[in-house]
């Protein structure tokens, strides 16, 4: 279960909380259309502020496609850092398990010093969300998105977070 649910990535509080010291962000249906290289226009300016209030290694993005095992010589990787000038982290353990991973990228650049001063943004239950929850992380439930999902899975897991929410 996330701690923060919000319909789309204008909705992000910036900053997200006071003891946020670190974000990572799924790109597609985020702050990107799904498989854009670059920020929806529409959330331009959100961009920028979580940017300013999240700069350098604090803002990771962690994706399970670019900087992931298919994404060969992490060409969409490196591609991605040009567009959006935030890096993206190489992971050989997708979502929800690279943990880990996350974890040593922000401790290697001192960043934080637990892991509840990072937030996760996504859009997905199973993979972002339980990826945080896994962590001991603050997820933020991106629910609605750029483009509403007709995929089963997206779709069984909101049915889910409404039966668990109301119970």
């Amino acid at each position: 279960m996330p701690q923060l649910v919000v319909p789309t990535f204008n909705d992000l509080p910036v900053p997200i909380n006071s003891n946020i010291k670190a974000v990572v962000l799924d790109k597609d249906n985020c702050f990107a259309y799904p498989q854009e290289n670059k920020v929806w226009k529409a959330y331009s300016d959100k961009w920028i502020d979580v940017k300013k209030a999240y700069p350098g290694a604090a803002l990771l993005m962690v994706s399970n496609t670019a900087g992931s095992s298919d994404d060969k010589n992490y060409c969409e990787a490196q591609l991605l850092e040009k567009n959006l000038g935030i890096h993206v982290l190489r992971h050989g353990v997708k979502k929800p398990g690279c943990g880990e991973e996350v974890m040593r990228h922000f401790y290697e650049n001192n960043i934080v010093e637990s892991p509840d001063q990072v937030a996760v943004v996504g859009d997905r239950l199973f993979t972002d969300i339980m990826m945080a929850n896994q962590m001991g992380s603050y997820g933020v439930w991106i629910r609605d998105g750029i483009k509403i999902s007709s995929n089963p899975i997206v779709k069984f897991e909101k049915v889910l977070y409404s039966m668990f929410k109301s119970s």
